[in-house]
């Protein structure tokens, strides 16, 4: 005999005890539950409860009716349909990811372009559930694609509408290690501060325009790390290590730094900063925000002054992957449970090794290459990528 199920459907205005009222007669009835699910917006309930008599009844039909006439006195509207063993497993077995849609505002023309997209690519949105208060500015859905799906196709369109609707638009496999992150690794210049340090300190140096020079073309990928390194600290000789004082006193912190390693102790992550610049700012940054790691370059300082050169190995592209690896290693965190942040050529590395990759506000040749950029004010932000709402920020950030 074929198991027949029944998706029963209830909505209307939420109350308590409707929950307490439907589960006491499914239970009267000798059914079992197998899935339920409810929501509830702007006081508008609606609920989802698949059951099945484990006796393998096929007289369904008292129960039924005997939800029909509670739904009634609840005032709730029901439907219902009839599933099979084999449609629910079919149904059950799910290619699922999270995209997350984040901006100034999400706009209906933004949600319509992106659900459109989904369709188009036999993508099914099975959830959407709104992660800010007030205004509607970011939004996390919960899609499912055929097994096999060319997510990466999918995910090169999204990027490119999100550009135009002026959101952006990050896609996340849907499993436990998205939601079990344990370890975030942040990129410090333009990252989690908003100045490049070197760039400053040749400012004060007088050799501020070469030096951004060189610095831009290293973001960008077109010098090797190393070598643009060495060239701009070589500009640096002379200066008096007070600069480096002067320019910490002074930094810039990025609008949300703070707030996201904060809230991101508060809920046990271990964090680090690893950084193509110095470890005399690095360190400082460490013990000011109580982050766990911190790695640079080491600045050569001899009576005070600047010699021009560094020691020691350099912090590269390559070096920021190894040093990711370690504390990862080291905390015994899996890779898939690491988040990696960065907006530079010599990030990339990184960002590929780690479980989630994000570039921020990153140049051109790391958005194209990275899985996931967005470009927002404000650095916590991230933490929609992690499924948190603004009210548990709020409530964590405190």
């Amino acid at each position: 005999m074929i198991r027949q199920m029944i998706l029963v459907t209830m909505t209307g205005p939420d109350r308590p005890g409707i929950i307490a009222a439907i589960t006491a007669e499914i239970a009267a009835a000798g059914a079992r539950i197998r899935d339920i699910e409810q929501t509830v917006t702007h006081t508008l309930l609606s609920l989802s409860v698949l059951i099945d008599f484990p006796t393998g009844e096929s007289d369904q039909r008292p129960l039924i009716k005997d939800l029909l006439f509670l739904a009634k006195e609840l005032g709730l509207d029901l439907d219902f349909q009839v599933l099979t063993e084999a449609e629910y497993r079919r149904k059950s077995s799910r290619n699922a990811y999270v995209l997350t849609i984040m901006g100034g505002e999400v706009s209906a023309r933004a949600l319509a372009s992106v659900s459109r997209i989904l369709a188009d690519s036999v993508v099914n949105i099975e959830r959407i559930t709104k992660l800010t208060q007030g205004q509607l500015r970011c939004v996390e859905m919960l899609v499912t694609a055929p097994e096999g799906y060319d997510v990466k196709a999918m995910n090169r369109k999204l990027l490119h509408a999100g550009s135009s609707l002026q959101v952006d638009i990050a896609v996340q496999k849907e499993s436990l290690h998205r939601r079990a992150k344990r370890l975030v690794v942040m990129d410090m210049d333009s990252t989690l501060i908003q100045i490049e340090v070197v760039d400053e300190l040749a400012r004060i140096a007088g050799v501020g325009e070469q030096v951004a020079q060189i610095t831009e073309r290293a973001m960008n990928g077109e010098l090797d790390f190393q070598q643009a390194l060495r060239e701009r600290v070589r500009l640096l000789e002379g200066l008096s290590a007070d600069a480096l004082d002067q320019v910490y006193r002074n930094i810039p912190f990025t609008p949300g730094a703070k707030t996201l390693v904060r809230i991101l102790k508060r809920l046990g992550y271990k964090t680090a900063v690893i950084s193509g610049g110095f470890k005399f700012f690095t360190d400082r940054l460490k013990e000011e925000l109580g982050l766990d790691y911190a790695f640079a370059n080491e600045l050569e300082i001899r009576d005070g002054i600047v010699t021009g050169e560094v020691f020691g190995t350099i912090v590269d592209g390559a070096r920021k992957a190894e040093l990711l690896e370690e504390i990862a290693h080291r905390e015994e965190i899996a890779l898939d449970q690491v988040i990696a942040i960065g907006d530079g050529a010599n990030d990339l590395p990184m960002l590929g090794r780690a479980g989630l990759g994000i570039a921020f506000n990153a140049k051109a040749r790391v958005r194209e290459e990275a899985d996931t950029h967005i470009n927002q004010q404000s650095l916590d932000s991230i933490l929609y990528l992690l499924g948190l709402t603004e009210w548990e920020m709020a409530e964590l950030g405190v």
